[in-house]
C-alpha cells in the first residue's frame, strides 16, 4: 500500500527540480524546500504517531527518497537524515523525555547531525579522541569532529565520545544529544563551528568541523542503549544501518533520474538522420543502466524491510552494507553513462547531469566507504574477523572437507 507521503513527494518533485541548480551554484542550504517538506509531513515521517510523526516505515522513506533524489540530491539527503540514522537512534534508545524533546524539532524542519568522524578517526571510528567526562550530574565534552554533515544548520547533534567516569576511567563510547539554535538563543558555551569544507558535490550541504571545549551536557541527554556504555557503541551503530540504506537510496535515485534524462534524450536527439535511440550501442547501454537501477532498487527495498538479530528495530547490517555498496558504485557508472550519451551538452551546466555526477560521487565515501563495506561483507561471508589494525588477529576458519577429498 502506497504511503500518502509518496504522493506529496511526487507533487513536490517538479518544484525541487527547478530549485536544485540554485542550491548548488550558490552553495546554500535548501531552506525553501525544508518548508515544503514540513508542510508535506515528510520531515520526521518515521517518528511515532504519538509524538506527532506518521509512524512510517523505512520502506516508506526509501520510496519517498528515490522520488526526491531523482531531481535534488541535497533535499533527498535532508529527508534521509530527518528519518533515519540519528533520529532513529533517539526514537529507539532514548528516554521518553529525550524522544519528546527531539521529535518536535525534527518535525519542524531540523536535519539532525551525527557527529562521529574526527580528523584522525574516519573509517576507524573507534579511534576517536573526543571525550565526555562525568562531573556531577553532567558530562563535559572535549574534542574535535570533522566532516559533520549539517554542521552550522543542524539544531540537534548526536555527538559520539569516549565516556569517562569522574576518576577518568573509560566506560566505553556513548552518544550525547546537544541542541544548538542561535536564533532561539540556544548557543551552548564550548560548541564552535570552526570551518566549512568546499565540496565537489552536494554543495548546499555544509560539511563542517566542530570543536567542543568543556561543553557541558546534562546527564539526561546521554543516549544510553540497553547494553550501556561498555557495548553501547555497537547498538548505536546499528541505527547507522538505516542511514546506509538511506544513502544507498539517494545514490539509486540520482541514477534513476539520470536514466530518465538519458531515455528522453535518446528519443529526442537525432544524428545521421535518425534518433539516437535507434543505435544499438546506445540501446545496450540504456538496457544495462535500467537493469542496474532496478537491481539496486530491489536490494534497497529488501534492506529497508530487513531487521538485524535480537529483535533489532534497524535493518540487518550485511543486507544494508550490500545494498549501499552496490547502489553507490552502480550510480556512479549509470550517471557517467548518461552524461556520455549527452556528449558535450552533458558536460555543461545546461543539463543537470554534471551536477548529478558531482553529487553522486560521494556515496562510495560517506556513510561507510566501499572498501570498508567490502571488508565487512567478506568477514560475514567467510565467518572470520577482519580487523584492519596492523596487529589484528584473524582466526582461521574451520572449513569442512569435501566428501570427494
Amino acid at each position: 500500500m502506497t504511503h500518502p507521503a509518496l504522493a506529496n513527494a511526487r507533487a513536490l518533485a517538479p518544484i525541487f527540480a527547478e530549485r536544485a541548480h540554485r542550491w548548488d551554484s550558490d552553495r546554500t542550504y535548501c531552506w525553501d524546500n525544508i518548508a515544503d517538506l514540513v508542510d508535506a509531513r515528510i520531515m520526521g515521517m518515521t517518528i511515532p504517531k504519538e509524538l506527532g510523526g506518521l509512524g512510517a516505515s523505512y520502506l516508506d522513506v526509501v520510496e519517498v527518497v528515490e522520488v526526491i533524489a531523482k531531481v535534488c540530491t541535497l533535499t533527498a539527503r535532508v529527508v534521509v537524515e530527518a528519518n533515519m540514522g540519528g533520529i532513529s537512534a533517539v526514537m529507539a534508545y532514548g528516554t521518553d523525555a529525550q524522544r519528546a524533546f527531539c521529535a518536535p524539532i525534527v518535525l519542524a524542519g531540523d536535519k539532525p547531525a551525527i557527529c562521529i568522524t574526527e580528523p584522525e578517526a574516519g573509517s576507524a571510528a573507534t579511534e576517536m579522541h573526543t571525550t565526555a567526562r562525568k562531573r556531577g550530574n553532567t558530562y563535559v565534552i572535549n574534542g574535535t569532529k570533522h566532516w559533520i554533515t549539517g554542521g552550522g544548520v543542524s539544531k540537534l547533534h548526536l555527538i559520539f565520545a569516549r565516556v569517562l567516569d569522574e576518576a577518568g576511567v573509560e566506560l566505553g563510547i556513548g552518544g550525547f544529544i546537544v541542541h544548538v539554535d542561535p536564533d532561539a538563543g540556544v548557543s551552548p558555551n564550548g560548541f564552535t563551528v570552526v570551518s566549512r569544507e568546499r565540496t565537489m558535490g552536494l554543495r548546499g550541504m555544509p560539511e563542517a568541523e566542530l570543536r567542543f571545549e568543556n561543553l557541558v551536557v546534562h546527564q539526561d541527554m546521554a543516549l544510553v542503549p540497553p547494553s550501556g556504555f561498555r557495548r553501547g557503541f555497537a547498538d548505536l551503530m546499528n541505527a547507522y544501518n538505516s542511514q546506509r540504506v538511506g544513502a544507498g537510496t539517494i545514490a539509486m535515485g540520482v541514477a534513476a533520474g539520470a536514466l530518465d534524462h538519458a531515455k528522453a534524450y535518446l528519443l529526442e536527439r537525432q544524428q545521421f538522420g535518425r534518433p539516437l535511440a535507434e543505435f544499438q550501442g546506445l540501446q545496450w547501454m540504456i538496457a544495462d543502466m535500467d537493469t542496474q537501477v532496478h537491481a539496486a532498487r530491489l536490494m534497497l527495498h529488501d534492506a529497508a524491510t530487513s531487521r538485524g538479530p535480537n529483535d533489532s528495530q534497524f535493518p540487518d547490517m550485511m543486507t544494508a552494507a550490500r545494498a549501499k555498496l552496490f547502489a553507490s558504485e552502480m550510480a556512479i557508472k549509470v550517471v557517467n553513462d548518461a552524461l556520455q550519451m549527452f556528449g558535450a551538452r552533458g558536460y555543461s551546466e545546461q543539463e543537470p547531469l554534471e551536477r548529478m555526477y558531482r553529487d553522486v560521487r560521494m556515496f562510495t565515501i560517506g556513510g561507510g566507504t566501499a572498501q570498508i563495506l567490502r571488508t565487512q561483507i567478506a568477514g560475514s561471508v567467510l565467518g572470520i574477523r577482519t580487523p584492519q589494525t596492523r596487529d589484528g588477529y584473524v582466526a582461521k576458519p574451520t572449513v569442512p572437507r569435501l566428501a570427494a577429498e
